[in-house]
């Protein structure tokens, strides 16, 4: 039987003065105190947003509650590979390496299925090919940091029957709930099998994905009236928590110093939907390599992103 960790809070994170952390969907909900809170222990974050005016309101809001942050705003939309592209570009130009990449961006509740501007379906393209991407593009400048972490946000319902990725891109039958399923199971999947290919090539990468628990986020905006009802009647002291401690997995994952490659972190309460982080059980098809692999290559094929190891790695 796994024990409960010890409570861990924002005030045991390490000092992360003259590091560089990447934070997608940053505009709000838990992106925002994710990149907010990385900002406090010391990190110069990006803030990113498909909103050029919003990531800019979310960077002064951070700059003010946290008097010295070093906080910018940056546009990405990862449903446009080409924002994706220029955004890399920039981080590139900018000269630093970067130490942190959090792919917490997501889309949820599509009603009827819409398409990126690649074609893509949109729950899937946003969630899972949009972070491929941006992974792939970012990877010279993560592996230029001496400890480069990837922490890519998953959810529990990647354990669910229905996340299955049969009809990756929802092409036969569109249903909202399953398309964000098999989004979030794709995101653990690439996670371990990210973590598998920097093993493979040497270099010293760490790849996580976490799950948040449950919090009424602006992840609902496009969910079913009936969806939306439901988040606001469970606030956090009901069976979900705080957008606060939500992002309490993802900031474990990306700062503790006992964070085991291709782990899995996520509230470690009752039914997960709230408690302190801590290592949870993985979905069990993230278990399957041969899975994880065909779905590297089919996201390869799709984005045209293949990865850049050091010479010589498989």
């Amino acid at each position: 039987m796994r024990h409960s960790p010890p409570r861990w809070t924002t005030e045991d994170m390490p000092n992360l003065e003259g590091r560089l952390a990447v934070v997608t969907g940053a505009t709000g909900g838990i992106g925002y105190v994710t990149a907010r809170e990385l900002a406090h222990a010391g990190a110069e974050v990006v803030v990113t947003g498909r909103d050029a005016g919003r990531a800019r309101r979310a960077a002064e809001d951070m700059a003010s509650e946290v008097p010295g942050a070093r906080v910018r705003p940056d546009l990405l939309d990862l449903a446009d590979l080409a924002s994706v592209t220029g955004f890399a570009h920039r981080v590139e130009h900018g000269g630093r390496p970067v130490d942190l990449l959090v792919n917490n961006a997501g889309v949820m509740g599509i009603r009827h299925r819409a398409t990126t501007k690649d074609g893509f379906e949109l729950t899937v393209g946003t969630n899972h090919l949009g972070h491929f991407a941006l992974t792939g593009r970012l990877l010279p400048q993560l592996l230029a940091a001496p400890a480069p972490r990837v922490v890519t946000v998953s959810a529990a319902i990647s354990r669910s029957a229905i996340a299955e990725l049969s009809d990756l891109q929802s092409t036969r039958k569109y249903r909202a709930l399953n398309a964000y399923a098999k989004s979030k199971l794709a995101n653990v999947l690439f996670a371990l099998e990210l973590q598998r290919r920097a093993d493979a090539a040497g270099v010293a990468l760490t790849s996580v994905a976490v799950h948040p628990g449950f919090s009424a986020t602006g992840l609902q905006r496009h969910a079913t009236r009936p969806v939306r009802a439901l988040a606001r009647l469970l606030p956090g002291h009901f069976v979900g928590q705080s957008v606060e401690s939500a992002a309490l997995p993802t900031l474990y994952a990306a700062t503790a110093a006992d964070v085991a490659p291709a782990g899995f972190y996520g509230p470690t309460g009752r039914f997960e939907t709230r408690g302190a982080p801590g290592p949870v059980d993985l979905p069990v098809p993230a278990a399957s390599t041969t899975l994880a692999a065909r779905l590297w290559h089919t996201s390869e094929s799709l984005t045209h992103v293949r990865y850049r190891w050091p010479e010589g790695a498989s």
